[in-house]
């Protein structure tokens, strides 16, 4: 997938649009913010100037539900229920959360394009990282990588029929067959993660383009089994993605994400995946419109 070029903010009350663009080497696409650009943000950051409307953002995002009553996030802050729907109002006109009715109730939720658009705009605002991170630090000792091979294959496809299921992984709906998997997949550029003596994980880099121009750039993708979750497979997966990458001579990885999977986002944000841009409706997925975060790496090697 590819990306048109914008120096549009994420979301606003009008509507969501694209995030601003990095340039190839990870730095801004213009030596300069733009004055538009900067009274945005400006907006934003003022907008949570205030310590209830944080606490109030945080307290969404932490839910354990995908949208909370007002009267119910008035409760949990200690505010009135007046005092609540101020704070939501304002942070709704700016675009970080969404109102809807359901019945007489008004159900408050993050915008998840947000969770990507405002550190991306911090970033901007301070300039990009002179030099981004290799990969995920703290490698677990009881997960070990490897070259995928045919055996795994079974595994493999388990794991991925599981991300299928989530709707947050990827838009695709049907299982491959393992010959059509591996197919996809560069020679050499395909690992499942191991623990307790079983894979429970995998990822794999796929050629964008079969012009020789684009031989140092591949799609890539991390797939972890849920029961496995929260042990470090998907670090353990990373840094072998991109170590090994830099040895294969790849000049670029990209990636595309749902912006609802904040934990893939944060996982790639650690191994030097940049974000490039919020894509919105790039796709339907059962019917429905989606949104995916373009992010990118390049090679400190090439």
């Amino acid at each position: 997938m590819s990306a048109s070029q914008t120096t549009s903010p994420p979301a606003t009350a009008q509507g969501r649009t694209e995030l601003p663009l990095l340039a190839p080497d990870g730095g801004r696409s213009s030596t300069a913010l733009g004055k538009t650009e900067a009274e945005n943000y400006a907006e934003w950051f003022a907008v949570l100037a205030d310590p209830t409307r944080v606490r109030l953002l945080h307290t969404l995002s932490t839910s354990p539900t995908s949208a909370m009553r007002v009267g119910d996030l008035a409760a949990a802050l200690g505010v009135s229920q007046s005092t609540c729907s101020h704070h939501v109002e304002l942070l709704r006109k700016v675009g970080f959360v969404a109102v809807d009715k359901v019945g007489t109730s008004s159900m408050v939720s993050v915008n998840a394009a947000c969770c990507t658009g405002l550190p991306h705009a911090a970033d901007v605002v301070m300039g990009t990282l002179a030099s981004p991170p290799c990969c995920p630090e703290d490698l677990p000792a009881d997960v070990t990588t490897r070259p995928v091979t045919d055996d795994d294959m079974e595994a493999v496809l388990a794991i991925y029929a599981e991300g299928l299921a989530t709707r947050n992984a990827t838009f695709e709906t049907t299982v491959p067959t393992a010959d059509q998997l591996r197919k996809r997949w560069l020679p050499d550029l395909a690992w499942v993660a191991e623990l307790d003596g079983g894979v429970v994980g995998w990822t794999a880099v796929t050629p964008v383009s079969t012009r020789e121009c684009y031989s140092g750039v591949g799609e890539t993708s991390v797939y972890v089994t849920e029961t496995a979750r929260g042990r470090g497979v998907g670090k353990a997966l990373l840094f072998t993605q991109v170590t090994e990458a830099d040895r294969a001579s790849m000049w670029t990885l990209q990636t595309s994400i749902f912006p609802e999977n904040r934990a893939s986002l944060a996982l790639h944000h650690s191994a030097g995946y940049r974000t490039l841009a919020v894509r919105t409706r790039i796709a339907q997925l059962d019917g429905v419109w989606r949104d995916t975060v373009l992010l990118e790496r390049r090679s400190d090697v090439n």
